[in-house]
C-alpha cells in the first residue's frame, strides 16, 4: 500500500458555479474516491499552510498527484524546491491536465511545457500506443471522452522515456497525452485529461489509468543516491 497525496488548487470549485456543479467537494476528493481503498490517501490544497505539503507530509508521500490551473505562480518557491527534491529522491509524481504549467513540472522538464489548446467541449480519443506498459493494464485499445478541452501539438516537453497515450480530437489535432519520465530516482507521469468543468475524473477508464499510474510511480527508480567526496 502506497501513501498517496492528491494536491489541488481548489479554486475553481469554490469560485466557479460550473466547476462546483461537477466537483462540489473538489477535484481532489473525486480523484481520491476513484482510487478507492487500495492505498493510504491524503489530500492537500493551495490555501492550506505550506500548501498542505509540509516536510513531514512529503517525506511520507510515495506518490504525489498534482492538479493546477490558474494559480501556478502562487505556489511558493520553497514548496517547489521541496517537491522537486523529493522526486529526485524517489517520490512518484503524477501531473494532470493543465498542471503541465505547474512550476514543479516545468522545473523537472527544463522547458516551457507550452502547447496549443481550444476549449470547445468536443470528443477526444486516447489511443494506447504502448500496450505493454503497466499504466495501461486492463484498458481497451482506446479511451473515449465525449466532452473535453483540446490540447494540441507542439507540446514543449522533452521526448518521453515511454509514451503510452496519443490523443486524437474532433478538430483533427493530436497530442502526446501520456508521457513517462524519470528524474533522479523519481518516476513522473503526465496525463492530459482532467478539465475542471467536465466529469472526466468520474470516467471508469480514467480512474483505471490513475490507479495503474500510482502503482507504477510508487516504485522507486533506483538505489539511494550518494554524492560528494569519498574516503
Amino acid at each position: 500500500m502506497a501513501d498517496v497525496t492528491i494536491w489541488n488548487e481548489f479554486r475553481h470549485e469554490r469560485e466557479d458555479d460550473d466547476a462546483a456543479a461537477v466537483y462540489p467537494d473538489g477535484i481532489h476528493e473525486t480523484i481520491a474516491e476513484g482510487l478507492g481503498d487500495a492505498h493510504e490517501i491524503h489530500t492537500a490544497t493551495l490555501d492550506e499552510p505550506d500548501h498542505g505539503l509540509d516536510e513531514g507530509r512529503l517525506e511520507r508521500t510515495d506518490v504525489l498527484i498534482w492538479w493546477g490551473h490558474t494559480a501556478h505562480d502562487e505556489v511558493a518557491t520553497d514548496i517547489v524546491d521541496r517537491v522537486h527534491a523529493r522526486v529526485l529522491d524517489g517520490m512518484g509524481l503524477i501531473v494532470l491536465h493543465s498542471a503541465h504549467y505547474s512550476r514543479v513540472f516545468k522545473r523537472l522538464m527544463g522547458t516551457t511545457c507550452s502547447l496549443q489548446w481550444r476549449e470547445d467541449g468536443r470528443a477526444e480519443r486516447l489511443w494506447v500506443v504502448d500496450p505493454g506498459h503497466p499504466i495501461v493494464d486492463g484498458l481497451d485499445e482506446s479511451i473515449e471522452l465525449p466532452e473535453t478541452e483540446m490540447y494540441g501539438e507542439p507540446f514543449d516537453v522533452p521526448e518521453p522515456d515511454r509514451l503510452v497515450f496519443v490523443s486524437w480530437f474532433e478538430g483533427g489535432e493530436v497530442f502526446r497525452s501520456g508521457c513517462c519520465y524519470r528524474r533522479g530516482n523519481g518516476r513522473i507521469f503526465y496525463f492530459r485529461p482532467g478539465h475542471e468543468t467536465y466529469p472526466i475524473f468520474e470516467n471508469d477508464a480514467v480512474r483505471r489509468v490513475l490507479k495503474n499510474a500510482v502503482d507504477w510511480a510508487a516504485s522507486p527508480g533506483g538505489s539511494p543516491r550518494s554524492f560528494g567526496e569519498r574516503d
